[in-house]
């Protein structure tokens, strides 16, 4: 996981991440830059990424908030096919095998979901 530098950023309620279900999407500040993120529930456990792939720099979901493959096993990106494990965000099929999403930590509280920020990801304000 990657390092936390701040206090955790409410995302969302629990309920709204949906088994295999359409993302939670939210934006934060890469390296000052604002960008696309996502949160999706696989197998229970709720997990965040930038929303761009590893291959090349360009959003992933197919429709808004929409990133599973037909089975919902794999995020894919709709850009060219790419399949991700989501427990890791570890590319296992396409051009990218073997790299990785950028992860953003995940919390959950008291029914609610937390984003932490990291030396590289903070909030937009």
């Amino acid at each position: 996981m990657p390092e936390s530098w701040g206090e955790p950023e409410w995302l969302c309620a629990s309920a709204d991440l949906r088994e295999c279900g359409d993302a939670v999407m939210f934006d934060v500040l890469e390296n000052g830059l604002s960008v696309s993120a996502f949160a999706v529930r696989f197998r229970s456990v709720a997990v965040a990424y930038l929303n761009r792939c590893a291959h090349l720099p360009a959003q992933m979901d197919w429709q808004p908030g929409r990133f599973w493959d037909v089975e919902g096993r794999y995020i894919v990106c709709a850009m060219h096919g790419a399949l991700y494990d989501p427990p890791d965000g570890r590319c296992v099929l396409g051009p990218c095998r073997g790299a990785h999403l950028t992860a953003i930590t995940l919390t959950e509280k008291d029914g609610q979901v937390y984003w932490y920020p990291s030396q590289h990801l903070q909030p937009v304000f």
